[in-house]
C-alpha cells in the first residue's frame, strides 16, 4: 500500500490538492485520495508515468518527494498548515502531542529531524505559519485582532502583537494600513 502514496513537497492548500487533482485526471491516473502532501494512488505507476507526473508537478512548483527523512518533514508541515487554517482548537493543544500521535513517531524523533533538514525549530516553522495566517486575516479586513488572536489561540491580542512584530517588524495594526503588505508563501517557510 505505501508504495501507492506519493508524497508531494509544496503542497499547503485546498487549491495544491485541486491543481494535483486535475494533473492526475488530465494524465489519467487514478487516484483514491489527495490531501495535504498526499495522494494515494489507485494503482502502482509506471516509471514512464511517474516521470511524466513529477514533471507536470514541477511546472507549478510541486515536486515528489523520494527521501523518507523529507516526507516526514513534509508530513509534519502538513499536519501544521491543516491544524493552523483549518481546525480553531489546533493552536489550544499540545503541538508534541499532536504530531508524536499523527505521525507514530516520538516528539524528539520528530523536532530533531525537523531541525536538521529544515534549518530552524518546529516551534518557529509553527510560528512562521501562524503569522502569515495572521497576515491574511488582517488583509481579509474581516476580523479584530481580538478576535484573531482568539482564533489563533494567543493568549492575548497585545501577545499576537508581540510575536507579530518580532516576526515582521510591524505591528499588526502597522501592518493593515499598508506599511508592510508582504506575505510570503507558506511553501517558502
Amino acid at each position: 500500500m505505501e508504495k501507492n502514496v506519493l508524497f508531494i513537497k509544496n503542497m499547503v492548500c485546498a487549491r495544491c490538492i485541486l491543481s494535483v487533482s486535475e494533473i492526475l485526471s488530465r494524465l489519467e491516473i487514478p487516484y483514491d485520495q489527495i490531501t495535504l502532501g498526499e495522494v494515494s494512488l489507485s494503482r502502482s505507476l509506471s516509471l514512464q508515468e511517474k516521470q511524466e507526473l513529477a514533471k507536470e508537478l514541477d511546472t507549478i512548483g510541486f515536486e515528489i518527494i523520494e527521501d523518507k527523512n523529507t516526507r516526514l518533514v513534509n508530513r509534519i508541515k502538513s499536519v501544521i498548515i491543516k491544524g493552523i487554517y483549518e481546525d480553531k482548537n489546533f493552536s489550544n493543544q499540545n503541538l508534541s502531542a499532536i504530531l508524536s500521535e499523527e505521525l507514530n513517531f516520538d516528539y524528539s524523533h520528530l523536532s530533531n529531524l525537523f531541525s536538521r533538514i529544515e534549518g530552524k525549530s518546529i516551534q518557529h516553522y509553527q510560528q512562521d505559519i501562524k503569522t502569515e495566517r495572521v497576515k491574511e486575516l488582517l488583509e481579509y479586513d474581516q476580523l479584530s485582532i481580538s478576535e484573531i488572536a482568539m482564533d489563533l489561540g494567543y493568549s492575548s491580542a497585545a501577545y499576537l502583537s508581540t510575536q507579530f512584530k518580532k516576526s515582521t517588524g510591524l505591528t499588526p495594526s502597522q501592518y493593515k494600513i499598508g506599511l508592510g503588505k508582504k506575505r510570503n508563501s507558506l511553501d517558502s517557510h
